[in-house]
Order: C-alpha cells, then structure tokens, then sequence
C-alpha cells in the first residue's frame, strides 16, 4: 500500500512565499502543510511514499530527508507543469504493481477517517458538499453511493459535489492504463492532464468508485485559506502550545501555537496566531496571522498576515502578505 503525493506545483496563489519555497512546506498552525499530509498517512499505516516534485523540488527533498529519515521515500520529478494526470503518469514505474494506492494531494489538509477509506471494499474518492463547485472536479452520485460522472472544475456544474484531493484506487493497473490512454489521446481539460479524466475514463471502463463524504478539508491554495485553516486547527488541543515562558510585558490572547526559541517582548498575541522558531517579536500586536522563523517584528500592528522567513518588519500597521527575507520600515 503506497501513498503518492504530487508537490510539484509552483503556487501562484501564494506569491510572494512562493518565490522562495514550494507551497506545501508553507507552515499551517506549526507545521509546514506536507508534514499535515504525512503524519495522517502514518498514522494511518503507510510507510511507502512517492512524492512527485518539480518546482523548488530540491526543498521539498531535503524536507523530507531530514525530519522523515526512517520513510521508504522515493522522489519522481516532474519537469513540465501539464497536470496531476501526468504527473501520477511520471510515477508508473513506482507505482505499477501496488495492491492498492491513496493520491493525496499536496496543498490539502484533510480531517477524515483514513483507516475506513483504507477498509472500502471499493475505490473510493473524497468528496464533500461545497457552494461553488466550478473550482474542483465535480462527482455525480446514485443513490448506492456510487460515482457515476466526474468533471473537473465544470462551467455550469450538475452537482456541488466535489472531488477534495484524496483518492483511493485498488485497480492500479487500470488508473496506470487510463492515463496512458489520456497522454496517448492527447486528452486535455484546462490544457492539462487532469487525473479527474483518467478516473472518469476508469469508470465508462466498468471500475467502480464509491463516494466517500468527509468531515472537513482544508485547500491550502491562497493566503485567505491558509490563515483560516490555521485558526481552524489552533482550536484544536494538539495544535495548541500553553507554556508561554512569561514572555515580559505581554499578554497571550489564546489559542495560539509559538515555537520554541522565540523572543517575545512588550506585545500582545492572538488570538489564533502562529509563530515560527527563532523568531522575534518587540512592542507589536499581532492577530489572526502566520509569523514565519527568523522574522523579527518591532512596533507593527498586524492583523490577517502571513509573514515569509527571515522577514524584517519595523512600524507596519495592516494586514500583510510578505515573503521571506522581505524587510519593510516605516518610521
């Protein structure tokens, strides 16, 4: 039972902190997006990993290399930006053979039971109910739970069921001779190779896959989300951290999860605020917002930011989207 995890995507949406590193390893609630992905697959069972790398790809290498050495990991590379159909495709070798596989995408935070998408009898394909569904691959339903149709990101859908990002496929072979089909045939939706047509090529083939609803899911795609599932799961016990180390003269507005080694002092945190290791914090109110390691922050009042590593911040008051390494002053 492998896990594929496809990372090579260059994140646009989240410029400028994509400049510098791949969007999964973006920290959510003090952890970087991949590592949410991994340690729910663990825990899960898995211990084979495929991830399919690309842009910034040597980062996400080291990442793993260093803080999951005991993973059986293996990197594909992915070199053209054509879709998660072809990068899947790249990972054939890797992948042909499996028993079964779990695609968990890499900018998705998920909060579902994996163990039971594991236990299907079935494939299965993560859904949920969403308002607009033109953004996603869309699944139409019988009423035996079965997926009948998949469209990915329809202009006028006929249902709000979305595709989230997690796939289970028993019939490996067969997703493997899908794609083939798709590359072959030169099949693109949004000029790329979309897996949602791959799968849909599966199911006119007689494959069944089952719908399977889950409790929350957390696309991590743009500066708004990312700052939104961080105070999502710092309501969350486990993401929370409570010893504060009687930072001088400040107050801790809860929940709020600070890294160790962090220098804080004449200010007031949170709520729902993030704070990466190493990271310093003089006379500043900060809210609602992601403080990367390294930063150092003096006299700013930020609300709803997401400051880059390294960043340098001195008289800020508003809400921020700053890259790693940026310095702004304002006296």
């Amino acid at each position: 039972m492998k896990a594929v995890i496809p990372v090579a995507g260059v994140g646009t949406r989240l410029r400028p902190h994509t400049h510098t590193q791949p969007k999964a390893l973006i920290t959510v609630a003090g952890k970087p997006i991949l590592s949410h992905i991994i340690d729910e697959l663990k825990e899960a069972g898995f211990s084979e990993f495929v991830f399919i790398i690309g842009y910034l790809g040597e980062k996400v290498r080291d990442f793993i290399t260093e803080k999951y050495p005991d993973l059986d990991s293996e990197f594909v590379v992915q070199t053209s930006r054509e879709g998660i159909g072809h990068a899947i495709w790249l990972a054939k070798d890797q992948i042909a053979g499996a028993d079964q596989l779990v695609i968990a995408l890499g900018d998705t935070i998920f909060d579902m039971d994996m163990q039971k998408l594991i236990a299907m009898e079935h494939s299965a394909l993560a859904t949920k109910p969403v308002l607009d569904p033109r953004r996603f691959g869309v699944a139409e339903i019988d009423p035996e739970g079965f997926i009948t149709k998949l469209v990915e990101k329809p202009s006028i859908p006929k249902s709000n069921i979305a595709l989230v990002g997690i796939y289970k496929v028993r019939e490996v072979d067969e997703l493997l001779a899908a794609l083939k089909y798709i590359i072959d045939n030169d099949i693109r939706t949004k000029n790329e190779f979309q897996l949602t047509d791959a799968l849909m090529h599966m199911i006119e083939k007689g494959v069944k896959f089952k719908s399977f609803n889950i409790s929350n899911w957390f696309d991590c795609g743009k500066k708004e989300a990312v700052l939104e599932t961080n105070a999502i799961l710092l309501k969350r016990e486990e993401y929370t951290t409570s010893d504060h180390k009687n930072f001088a003269n400040t107050i801790i507005i809860p929940p709020v999860n600070i890294s160790d080694d962090v220098d804080i002092k004449g200010s007031i945190i949170g709520p729902n605020v993030s704070i990466g290791s190493n990271a310093s914090i003089e006379n500043s109110i900060i809210r609602e917002s992601i403080i990367g390691p390294y930063a150092k922050i003096t006299t700013s009042l930020l609300h709803n930011s997401l400051i880059g590593n390294d960043a340098q911040l001195r008289g800020m008051s508003q809400s921020l989207n700053i890259g790693d390494s940026a310095e702004l002053n304002y006296d």
